[in-house]
Formats: structure tokens, C-alpha cells, sequence
């Protein structure tokens, strides 16, 4: 099974080697592994105390850096080394404040293992929620060097727990300790002989339950909403922005909108802006106090406002839910917005608690949402209620980064 495992991670980098050829995507992913070794070397040498962090892109970033950043506050001697996998997360994150050095992760084979584990050897490694790379794990693990699985969650449908999942199991095994979301995730390792599994929590709570606290004041957010109920679209695809132009156009309802598109790029700005009335909407960039008052529409052209923005928002739709999956409902949580997502959200367990305490809503097409809505206009204590159930969410679900570092010195004392 390693040998197919070999030969598959081998097929894949040869084909995103040719995809590169014109998809500017993969020719970051190869550009970015240029020298890596070379560059790795030159930026950690002297190096001691090393603490690495893993993690796929952005959205697992936002999990790790609770850790990051309480482990450095605890010890500003640490030296922090963080990887990525994906170009998306390497290139928002690559300047990162908190770590001594970011890259990315070299392609997993047994030599690149070998050679990264002898040249950085971590006191400690940290991945994050669905990072499983067999040979660097067992590099690692036979070099006696603890790896912890941070935020995991497992579902029955994983290949672990197929009749043919044996192989991959076994990389599990190679965790020092598993730290999961839920104890339904706990009970089901449990059922395959995995006891290396305490129940903490998503550090994401911890992440926003920060940012909530030490929001960006945004005067010209303000002035834009004036008295008026604000819907904001956060991390948005066309499939969202039709639900939600589409309502904006026809409802008659009065209230004001922000679109925060997750892809930013000139052209996707100017579709957006132009399926409104050129009168009506704005574009952040060139927003000032005299144009922005006047405006219905805010369209978002930067990244690394949202999480303020929801500050200002009376109700939130989340992007993603019509393509792979929601992006962060959190954020918007932890600000008491209400949040409503399209369809493709079973797999985040945040959306089935929300949904469970009605403080979130999943619409599948534009009549649900109409319905949705129209309902929640008739009735504004509802969305004030399920706010408010929201906001109380991510504060009782707070704590796990806590947890996870108490359970780490615990086992240091001990040991």
C-alpha cells in the first residue's frame, strides 16, 4: 500500500508539474518548492526549541493560530516553523508575525521526509484537523518526535474506517495525541483500538472569540449603515451573489448590503458592481464620507475585512454552501449575527449546532431563501433572537486552545 501511496503522491505532483503550464494555482504550488531545502537551512540554522506547525491552507491556519500565538506568549524563545500545502494559505499568510519562518511542505516521499525531519528536528509538531502525510509521519515517529493532531474531527464515511482501511489507519497510530472537536469523533477512534484521543474543542472558537473582542474600528462601515438593517455576504461565489442579488432586487424590502466576494480579482469586482444600478453601489476602494452614505450596496475589493465588518451586520449569509463547502460562520457568529449558508454544510459540525439552536439557516435554492427572508423582515426579534443564540455559541464552545496546552504540560510534568 506505501509503494501505491508513493507512486499516487509522485502522479500528482507531475500533474499539477503540468497544469502549471497555465494555471497561475500550480505554478505557485511548484515555484513556491524552488530550493525549499536550500532557503529551509539558511532560515532556521542555530535553530533550537523549534515548534512546527502544518497546515493544508487558510482554514486550517485560523485553527493553528490560537496555539501559535499563546505558546509564543508563554515562551517568546520558541522558534516557530510554519508550512503550508496550499499557495491560497502561503500567500495571505507568508509574512505571519508570529512564526520565525513560513514555507511550504515539500512533497511527501521518504526522502524528502528524511531529509526535512533531520534538518529542522522539532521538538514538537503540530497538525492541523485533516493533515495525514504517511511518510513524514513515520519519519517522525520513528525519530521519536511528538506529533499532535490538533482540531480533528471524523466522520464514519472517512477512509479510515472503510473495510479497506486498515493502511490508513495505522497512520493514526503515529499521532502522540489526537485532539478532536467532539466526543462522537472520540467514540469512533475508540472503536478501532485508537485511545491516543482527548476531547478539547475547535480552536477557531478561541480565534474569533479574539477578533470579536479586538475588532477594527470601521467609521465609513458606520456612516454606510446608517439606521438601516444590514445583510452581509460574506466570502461569496456567484452561486451565493445570485441568491442575494436576486433578493435585493425583488423583496422590496429596505435594507443595505455588503458583498465581500471570497475571490477578489478586478474582473470578479466589476461583475459584481455591475449587476446594480452604477447609483447605488460602491466599491470599498473608493469609498469616501461623501459617496458612501448614499449607497445600498457595498462591494468588498480587499481582503482581511470581513471579520470587522460583521461587527456592523444585522444578518449574514455565508459563502461556499453551492460549491465545496461553507466558509467561516464563526466569524459572523461571534458578532451575533444570524448566518445562512446554502446546502453543502454537512460536514461542519458549527452549522449543524446552529441550525440545531435555530440561530443558523441552510436554503437550497432562491424560493427557500425568498421564504427565509421575507420571514425574517416580518419578525426582526427573530433575528435578534438567534443572534443573540449565536453569540452564546462560540462563548460556551471557548477553550479549547487552553485545553490543549494544559493537557500538553500536564504530560510534560509527568512524564
Amino acid at each position: 500500500m506505501s509503494l501505491l501511496y508513493y507512486t499516487g503522491i509522485r502522479l500528482y505532483h507531475l500533474m499539477v508539474f503540468l497544469a502549471s503550464l497555465f494555471n497561475e494555482k500550480a505554478r505557485e504550488f511548484i515555484r513556491g518548492r524552488k530550493g525549499l531545502f536550500s532557503h529551509l537551512e539558511e532560515n532556521t540554522a542555530g535553530w533550537d526549541q523549534t515548534v512546527w506547525f502544518h497546515c493544508a491552507s487558510l482554514g486550517e491556519f485560523e485553527q493553528g493560530r490560537p496555539l501559535i500565538e499563546e505558546m509564543k506568549a508563554r515562551d517568546p524563545g520558541l522558534k516557530i516553523l510554519l508550512t503550508f500545502f496550499s499557495p491560497s494559505g502561503y500567500r495571505i499568510r507568508k509574512d505571519y508575525s508570529h512564526a520565525d519562518y513560513v514555507t511550504y511542505l515539500p512533497v511527501d516521499t521518504p526522502s524528502n521526509a528524511r531529509r526535512l525531519v533531520e534538518l529542522l528536528q522539532p521538538e514538537k509538531v503540530f497538525f492541523i484537523k485533516y493533515e495525514y502525510w504517511y511518510f513524514l509521519l513515520r519519519e517522525l515517529h520513528g525519530q521519536d518526535i511528538p506529533v499532535f493532531l490538533v482540531s480533528a474531527i471524523f466522520r464514519k464515511e472517512q477512509v479510515f474506517f472503510r473495510w479497506y482501511g486498515g493502511w490508513f489507519r495505522k497512520m493514526l497510530h503515529d499521532y502522540r495525541q489526537i485532539f478532536v472537536q467532539d466526543d462522537a469523533s472520540r467514540q469512533l477512534l475508540l472503536q478501532y483500538g485508537i485511545t491516543h484521543v482527548a476531547v478539547s474543542g475547535d480552536t477557531r472558537f478561541d480565534r474569533v472569540r479574539k477578533i470579536s473582542r479586538n475588532a477594527t474600528t470601521l467609521p465609513l462601515i458606520e456612516k454606510f449603515r446608517g439606521d438601516e438593517l444590514l445583510v452581509i455576504g460574506g466570502s461569496t461565489w456567484p452561486g451565493d451573489e445570485e441568491l442575494l442579488i436576486r433578493y435585493y432586487k425583488e423583496s422590496g424590502h429596505s435594507f443595505k448590503m455588503i458583498l465581500a466576494p471570497h475571490e477578489v480579482y478586478e474582473q470578479n469586482i466589476q461583475r459584481l458592481s455591475a449587476a446594480f444600478d452604477t447609483r447605488e453601489v460602491v466599491i470599498w476602494s473608493g469609498a469616501h464620507v461623501e459617496n458612501i452614505p448614499q449607497a445600498r450596496v457595498l462591494i468588498i475589493d480587499v481582503v482581511g475585512l470581513l471579520s470587522a465588518l460583521y461587527g456592523y451586520g444585522n444578518l449574514a449569509f455565508i459563502g461556499g454552501g453551492f460549491g465545496k463547502g461553507i466558509h467561516n460562520i464563526l466569524e459572523a457568529a461571534t458578532h451575533g449575527l444570524p448566518v445562512i449558508f446554502g446546502p453543502n454544510h454537512q460536514k461542519f459540525k458549527e452549522a449543524l449546532d446552529l441550525k440545531s439552536r435555530e440561530a443558523a439557516f441552510s436554503v437550497s435554492n432562491f424560493s427557500e431563501f425568498r421564504e427565509l427572508m421575507d420571514s425574517l423582515f416580518a419578525d426582526r426579534r427573530q433575528i435578534r433572537t438567534s443572534g443573540k443564540t449565536a453569540r452564546f455559541y462560540v462563548e460556551e464552545n471557548a477553550g479549547a486552545t487552553t485545553r490543549i496546552l494544559n493537557f500538553l504540560t500536564v504530560r510534560v510534568i509527568n512524564s
